[in-house]
């Protein structure tokens, strides 16, 4: 006798012997054991969970020579044709292969006949969506009202295709898919009655393989039987899958866990040697943290359905919950980005490595000793308290959109002379050198475009400038004196736009940022008084802090590194070292590479090498960035000032009741 396939020979030929959709099941045989049966049943669902299978028991319970009921005898000439697919009054029909509207109607034709031999006649069509629309039509009549011998059983994978009339119809039945623990379960029944020796793990591989398909699952196990020579184990089901051993899955998480980029790489290697399928790698990866995530909060929920749940519970123990997190979210996008990768194995460890690069708390650590023997130790952001400036920003002057800028050097106030009121001719456009309107700005950024942080002192070195910022008793500088007298600030409105261009702002636009939690839009009112109690709870600069005043503006640094030299404060000079203190608000993204840049650029300005300590702690008198925001404070209250006593502004408040909008006032800047 010829070898027939596990899939076809444990087919289930009875309700009971189903396993899963005990949902459809149960309607089944209460509808068939109380005789209130439906002329037109549809069961959808994916490949492999038993539609055809159902349909079939359901025609033998219709047809069994002794009773209908939802327990066919098996033994009588009907239900033992149907079995063997002989039975003259089940007609089964392939749509996908009988589509036209002709098939249908020659199929139609015999309706009308009794059933020859059974107590009905039982139409099974399969995959009844590749139907054309006229076949629907034509069958739509019939399908409503049958003969009474008539039951239609379709079937279908995709019931979306079908026209809701077809579906008004039927009682439909959606079947599940099958779970892993029930393919296992069926799987290991069949094996031991087959006499196959296997051992658990193959068993799990396989079911999870099969995708929730019972039918898949049988015939991987049929392959792995010859794959194996007649026994299931499971390196050798995990050969032919080409999935990987799952202990090398465990080594990557503990790599992971331990933050060993050397042996991550290694194992990776390995993995490519072997000819592993990284989007399966990163697969088996997101399962096994799925579990761990599992057994963190509920650790008796762990199963051990692969006998390894202790490593699972040694990992919940060893890895952060934030950090299971952020794995399993970013072996998700990687899986996804995997295919736009140059080749697969670089995409892998691009994942691996970015999990080690934003893991949770990786900026909470010592950084290397520095050349003088202290360590850059890095303290989390903190909200910035009495006496921090919460950053010197300012919407951008080239866009409408508001956007992080960075203040120029710390000007000095120019006072304005007393105007003379005259008719003011109509407005003209003016050079950039007279006059310099900035627009109101929008409403402050999302949250999520977070910046680092930047220093209005530290602006010049994004253009290349090395030149100090001019002190409070020096002459302003040639664009100020440019500007006609009086001109220090600058009315604006919803309708003024800059007339700078992108040349002259554009790169420190790029090269310094700011926290946008730092940022204090326009729009709220009293914000400058509110920066100026914050401000001035430090006081002025003296001795080696005033210096550093001078030094940070010129030291051609630019971007991030500027703003940390801002928010630094120059205490000690010891011959060769020099030691500052840095803000522990500004110090959430400061590491080695920045003390390393502020070292050289503090050697090549002063001509001496210098060995530089920053250590994260509170400032006693103001820094850069507190200097430049109190200046800017300054010029802010003589711009409104200056407004305020304007006879121009007065007359049109006396004469027209006018208002004078204060968020509208800027002082003039570079």
């Amino acid at each position: 006798m010829s070898y027939q396939v596990l899939a076809r020979k444990w087919r289930p030929r009875l309700f009971r012997e189903m396993v899963g959709q005990t949902h459809v099941l149960q309607a089944l045989i209460n509808a068939l054991d109380h005789n209130r049966l439906h002329h037109a049943y549809l069961f959808t669902g994916t490949r492999g969970v038993g539609k055809t299978t159902i349909a079939r028991i359901l025609a033998k319970c219709l047809n069994c020579e002794v009773r209908v009921s939802s327990e066919p005898c098996g033994s009588c000439s009907a239900c033992r044709e149907i079995d063997e697919g002989r039975f003259v009054d089940l007609i089964e029909v392939d749509a996908a292969s009988r589509t036209k509207v002709e098939d249908t109607r020659e199929l139609l034709d015999n309706v009308q006949y009794s059933p020859t031999r059974g107590r009905f006649k039982v139409y099974l069509i399969d995959e009844v969506h590749m139907l054309s629309s006229h076949s629907f039509n034509a069958l739509l009549k019939t399908l409503e009202e049958p003969p009474a011998h008539v039951k239609f059983l379709l079937a279908t994978t995709d019931p979306q295709k079908l026209p809701v009339t077809i579906l008004s119809r039927c009682l439909q039945f959606s079947l599940k898919n099958m779970l892993p623990e029930k393919v296992v379960e069926h799987l290991r029944h069949v094996l031991g009655e087959e006499q196959v020796p296997f051992d658990e793990e193959s068993l799990w591989l396989l079911g999870r393989a099969a995708d929730g398909s019972m039918r898949d699952g049988l015939s991987l196990t049929d392959q792995a039987i010859a794959f194996g020579n007649g026994q299931l184990r499971a390196a050798e089901v995990r050969s032919m899958l080409g999935t990987i051993d799952h202990g090398q899955v465990f080594g990557l998480l503990e790599g992971l866990a331990s933050g060993d980029a050397r042996g991550l790489l290694a194992a990776v290697a390995e993995l490519a040697e072997q000819g592993a399928d990284f989007a399966g790698v990163l697969a088996e990866l997101i399962s096994t943290l799925q579990r761990v995530a599992i057994a963190q909060v509920l650790p008796e929920a762990a199963d051990n359905s692969l006998g390894d749940q202790q490593r699972v519970l040694d990992l919940a123990g060893r890895i952060s919950a934030e950090d299971v997190q952020l794995f399993y979210q970013l072996a998700l996008h990687g899986r996804r980005d995997l295919p736009l990768a140059p080749d697969p194995r670089g995409g892998f460890e691009m994942a691996l490595l970015r999990m080690l690069a934003f893991r949770p708390g990786t900026l909470e650590h010592t950084g290397p000793a520095a050349p003088g023997g202290a360590q850059a130790a890095v303290a989390p952001k903190a909200d910035p308290g009495p006496g921090k400036s919460p950053g010197i920003s300012q919407p951008r002057a080239d866009s409408g959109a508001p956007g992080p800028t960075v203040q120029p050097a710390p000007v000095a106030p120019v006072a304005a002379p007393p105007r003379t009121v005259e008719p003011a001719p109509a407005p003209q456009p003016q050079p950039r050198s007279e006059q310099v309107v900035e627009p109101t700005p929008k409403a402050p950024p999302s949250t999520a475009e977070v910046t680092p942080p930047a220093p209005a002192a530290g602006a010049a070195g994004a253009t290349g400038h090395t030149e100090p910022a001019p002190a409070s008793d020096e002459e302003p500088p040639a664009w100020l004196q440019d500007a006609p007298p009086g001109d220090s600030y600058a009315m604006t409105s919803d309708s003024a736009f800059s007339e700078q261009d992108d040349d002259d702002i554009g790169d420190q636009d790029i090269d310094a940022a700011v926290y946008l939690d730092d940022w204090q839009p326009a729009e709220e009112p009293a914000a400058a008084t509110t920066l100026e109690d914050e401000v001035s709870d430090l006081p002025p600069a003296t001795g080696l802090a005033a210096r550093w005043l001078d030094i940070c503006p010129r030291l051609g640094v630019a971007g991030l590194t500027a703003s940390i030299a801002a928010h630094c404060q120059l205490v000690a000079i010891d011959g060769a070292v020099w030691r500052l203190h840095l803000d522990p608000g500004h110090s959430a993204l400061y590491n080695d590479n920045h003390r390393q840049r502020l070292q050289k650029a503090i050697a090549e300005l002063e001509g001496t090498p210098v060995t530089l300590e920053v250590q994260v702690q509170a400032p006693d008198q103001e820094t850069p960035a507190i200097a430049a925001a109190r200046q800017r404070i300054a010029r802010q209250q003589q711009a409104e000032a200056s407004i305020q006593a304007d006879p121009l502004v007065q007359a049109l408040i006396n004469d027209f009741a006018a208002q004078i909008c204060a968020d509208s006032i800027r002082p003039i800047d570079a």
